[in-house]
């Protein structure tokens, strides 16, 4: 018997091979698709406080009438850091951001816009991830592009550069369909953040708090 409890270890990872040896071998399988059932549809409801000022209350009914992006982010994601000067880059062209915080300490998420600058019209804070659950977020950052009647239209998972705005999101943030109920939906990926492992995930609700990245919020309504 003891000796069978020796083989156990050899087993289960036999086992494990098996079920991802089909994965690996497909070299067809693009990994960074990775669909999101939001894009199309109306934006969540949602009731969240201000990042700025938690007594205020915003609902999605406060972020429509016109064209904007909700990127989300927090102190302990590194891309977010990489990404945020161009975020702050489209602010100053009057692109309208609305910051998703998440999962996040609300003290150094203020600290890291106060050092680094607040691109944002508003931040939501979501500390316990309730609406990034809705948009089916799966880690940081993560930009959606929301229209004016509030519908989806585009998802994209990774750091949003140069390259991305002017080829994918600027088109669609400026075009006349943006404002229509028509407009067909879609999303993009950042191969290469995805592949290399720089989209974080949400760490737990109590280790959040751990994580090293001040943070802050000028803008807040």
């Amino acid at each position: 018997m003891n000796r069978l409890k020796l083989f156990i270890p050899v087993i289960v990872v036999l086992m494990m091979f098996t079920l991802f040896l089909p994965l690996l071998m497909d070299k067809d399988r693009d990994a960074t698709l990775l669909p999101s059932v939001m894009v199309g549809r109306t934006l969540p409801e949602f009731s969240l406080p201000s990042l700025h000022d938690p007594q205020k209350i915003y609902t999605h009914e406060d972020v429509l009438g016109e064209t904007f992006l909700i990127n989300v982010w927090a102190t302990w994601c590194p891309s977010c850091k990489f990404e945020h000067p161009y975020l702050l880059k489209l602010a100053q062209e009057g692109i309208n951001i609305y910051g998703l915080d998440y999962r996040d300490d609300a003290d150094r998420a203020l600290a890291w816009l106060r050092d680094l600058g607040d691109p944002y019209k508003v931040t939501l804070f979501d500390p316990n991830g309730e609406l990034v659950l809705d948009l089916g977020v799966y880690g940081a950052p993560e930009t959606y592009l929301v229209n004016a009647e509030g519908k989806i239209l585009y998802r994209h998972v990774g750091v949003v550069d140069e390259k991305v705005w002017n080829e994918t999101l600027k088109p669609l943030y400026f075009s006349e369909e943006t404002f229509s109920k028509d407009t067909v939906s879609g999303e993009t990926f950042s191969s290469e953040s995805v592949s290399n492992g720089i989209n974080a995930i949400a760490p737990s609700s109590k280790d959040s708090s751990s994580k090293d990245s001040p943070s802050t919020e000028s803008n807040a309504n």
